[in-house]
């Protein structure tokens, strides 16, 4: 079987017989040069795939499923709450998050964010090609821009807040109940001092300074998510 892994949005069952789309067709076909006959993997919230390729006309692929690789996953909720940054370095955030398992993007407008819009639709294609080439079977969701009050007003979560100005360096994973883990970043500007407050008002914040030195928030967003990954799995 080839190291192929490629997300399907569409439901998936044994013995199902569907067509890739064009962009994927052409991936498995003319990048990959898999044939008729050979099989590569699907996956999607329901599980990983075997598929076998039945057809290739006029450069669409027909695939039959023949058996399932793995079981739907129950992994534990891990949301990032950050602060769009510039493009470059975005993609880089959100490809390494999805690595790091995240479930779910929340992107934040604060007072000092500096990229106040972003482009879903290719976020979420950065999202998905992480999932394929990391292994993952859930792909997270990435939500629409929201303020900081929406989100404290809105979430239910146990909230892990990077605050450079705190003296705690420890997390208490006994305060990490059954709701999900939400990692914030703060943007480029570091967070206003009100909203300082109303994040450490929330109920069940957890605050933490990660490293004695000002991080990027790429880095802020691997270092934060690697310390928690340590304590929840």
């Amino acid at each position: 079987m080839s190291n192929i892994r490629l997300f399907f949005k569409e439901s998936l069952s044994l013995n199902l017989t569907a067509k890739l789309d064009k962009s994927q067709s052409h991936y498995v076909n003319k990048v990959m040069r898999i044939k008729v006959g050979e099989v590569f993997s699907l996956f999607n919230n329901s599980g990983e795939w075997e598929a076998k390729i039945l057809t290739i006309s006029k450069s669409i692929v027909e695939f039959n499923i023949t058996k399932q690789l793995r079981q739907k996953e129950n992994v534990k909720d891990l949301w990032l709450a950050f602060s769009p940054i510039k493009s470059n370095y975005f993609n880089f955030m959100i490809q390494k998050a999805t690595e790091l398992g995240v479930t779910k993007f929340l992107p934040i407008i604060f007072d000092r964010t500096i990229v106040r819009k972003i482009n879903k639709e290719r976020l979420e294609k950065v999202i998905i090609e992480a999932a394929e080439q990391s292994n993952r079977i859930n792909v997270p969701l990435i939500e629409d821009p929201q303020s900081l009050k929406s989100f404290l007003n809105h979430e239910k979560m146990d909230l892990i807040f990077t605050d450079l100005n705190s003296e705690n360096k420890k997390l208490d994973f006994n305060k990490l109940a059954h709701n999900p883990t939400c990692v914030i970043i703060g943007p480029e500007g570091d967070f206003s001092e009100e909203e300082r407050g109303e994040i450490l008002a929330f109920k069940g914040v957890q605050p933490i300074k990660i490293n004695e030195n000002i991080l990027r928030s790429e880095t802020a967003v691997i270092s934060a998510l690697s310390i928690v990954n340590y304590l929840i799995n």
